[in-house]
């Protein structure tokens, strides 16, 4: 498949490689992650459409939304001087909530593209794109628990692109894994503080 016939794999060699550029800049807190990530799932969005999976598709356009809403709050968030926000934890009840309501979007999501398309892995490509939405929005407001939904979502996603036959963003899902391991292991630090 790899980008499928109507859009060549470039754009999916291209968003693999804005993806890197937005993790790094992830990692080191930047502002500057934003512009990256809204480039990078434009150019994946094609790429995931052509490959049948809506549900991942739709949440591209979730993505660039949300980085801009992102983009805003991190930008008021740091002090005027520094490139870096700061970060912290979520409490416990916050947790339960956020798990409960990914897991109803997820089977939710996933039933109705079942039911309703012809989508590749309805339910493994809606329970990565529920829990990337709770992800994305928990990145936006700075709390350090992203990092270890995107790395099981990291893990989840290298299976599902394989199977569709997507290389490079199979590729780039390893690579994100690590990164979202060193991710964790800066964040935790920089709430220590």
């Amino acid at each position: 498949m790899g980008g499928g016939a109507l859009i060549p794999a470039w754009t999916e060699l291209a968003g693999a490689a804005l993806g890197l550029l937005n993790v790094i800049l992830l990692v080191r807190r930047s502002v500057w992650n934003f512009p990256a990530a809204m480039a990078m799932v434009t150019l994946v969005g094609f790429t995931l459409w052509e490959a049948k999976l809506y549900a991942e598709t739709g949440l591209q356009v979730f993505f660039f939304v949300v980085n801009a809403w992102g983009w805003y709050l991190w930008y008021t968030a740091r002090e005027p001087d520094q490139v870096a926000v700061p970060v912290g934890w979520m409490t416990d009840r916050a947790r339960f909530v956020w798990a409960s309501a990914t897991a109803l979007l997820s089977l939710s999501l996933g039933w109705m593209l079942h039911r309703f398309t012809d989508a590749a892995l309805p339910f493994a490509d809606s329970v990565i794109a529920g829990a990337s939405i709770t992800a994305q929005i928990l990145l936006s407001l700075r709390r350090i628990e992203n990092w270890v939904l995107w790395i099981a979502i990291d893990v989840l996603s290298v299976a599902l692109y394989i199977n569709r036959e997507l290389y490079f963003l199979a590729g780039l899902y390893v690579v994100l894994g690590i990164m979202s391991v060193v991710g964790l292991r800066e964040w935790r630090a920089a709430a220590r503080g």
